[in-house]
């Protein structure tokens, strides 16, 4: 395995899928000769031409709703929208059409869509340009979503994606596209909803996706040092959710602990924490307990920006309290 970036991984993706199946096409805004806002088509548009690698108009509505007809028409189109702050002109797109089409026609409908967006903070791009909305895209019945943490995931989990019959929302923090792993050269697919065990523990669960599993795995060297061993899970899509793997790891360490950069008010955490509490309550030895971003938008002062995101201490604190 080659040592690629995050973004080199979800590049390479993107090529290999479209040299294996004419039907990948890929828009959005400057996708093509810019080589994408964070540069993650670069070099696509000189392979494969205008045809599948096509600039749009700044109009999210129309990037939406062009891939939900394109999809519903037999292609298999890769959008990406610049932030995924700019879903909001676009959620009818979304949420009425691409994530219904296929139940409204019983079935007989395929949407196979991938809606690729940036998100996060620690750029400094401010509230309307760096907030964590998977939360979101969890709440509708009909869409998939996928948020990988390491290169390796980012591409196998896209290369699913793209073949997947339904739409996909596919979340990249823009933090993670400088991060380095080991990536096979050759193409792989990750199944949708089985978590990975990324660190084996004993005495507490710590559930982390994105970028947030970069820094709950810095708290858990942290924690070791002080005697206490946790397990690290990265759920790798948040629908569907392998709640199986969450439950066998508390039934193990007894204690779950929930990281996300998302505010903490409704986030994904409060659904994880809610069906343990449901299905695993006698697990448990303390209280669940969620680390998340504050009730606020995302400051653009770097001090206060960097105060926002939750961090490693963050993460050690609320451990040990559990644990008092």
């Amino acid at each position: 395995m080659a040592t690629k970036t995050y973004l080199e991984a979800i590049n390479e993706a993107l090529r290999q899928e479209m040299e294996r199946d004419s039907n990948v096409l890929i828009f959005g805004e400057d996708v093509g000769q810019f080589g994408g806002c964070f540069g993650v088509t670069q070099g696509l548009l000189d392979q494969f031409g205008e045809d599948r690698v096509k600039d749009t108009p700044i109009t999210e509505s129309a990037i939406v709703g062009a891939a939900t007809g394109a999809a519903a028409a037999g292609l298999r189109p890769v959008a990406e929208l610049m932030f995924v702050d700019f879903i909001g002109v676009a959620l009818d797109q979304l949420f009425n059409q691409a994530a219904k089409m296929r139940y409204m026609f019983g079935g007989k409908a395929k949407i196979p869509m991938v809606l690729r967006m940036p998100q996060g903070a620690g750029l400094g791009a401010a509230a309307q340009h760096s907030q964590s909305l998977e939360a979101w895209f969890m709440h509708v019945p009909g869409l998939k979503v996928v948020i990988p943490a390491t290169p390796y995931d980012a591409k196998g989990l896209l290369i699913s994606a793209i073949r997947d019959d339904n739409p996909v929302v596919f979340l990249e923090h823009k933090m993670l596209y400088g991060t380095e792993g080991e990536v096979p050269e050759e193409s792989y697919t990750i199944d949708f909803g089985k978590a990975n065990v990324v660190r084996e523990g004993e005495d507490l669960t710590i559930v982390a996706f994105s970028n947030m599993l970069l820094t709950a795995f810095e708290a858990a060297d942290k924690l070791a040092e002080e005697g206490l061993k946790a397990e690290v899970v990265d759920p790798r899509t948040l629908s569907p959710l392998d709640m199986d793997t969450i439950l066998n790891s508390v039934g193990k360490t007894h204690g779950l602990l929930i990281a996300h950069e998302a505010v903490r008010t409704a986030g994904a955490g409060a659904e994880i924490a809610a069906q343990v509490a449901e299905d695993g309550f006698d697990l448990l030895d303390a209280p669940i307990v969620r680390v998340g971003a504050p009730f606020t938008p995302v400051p653009f002062s770097p001090p206060l920006e960097q105060a926002f995101i939750p961090g490693v201490d963050d993460i050690v604190a609320a451990a040990k309290k559990m644990r008092e």
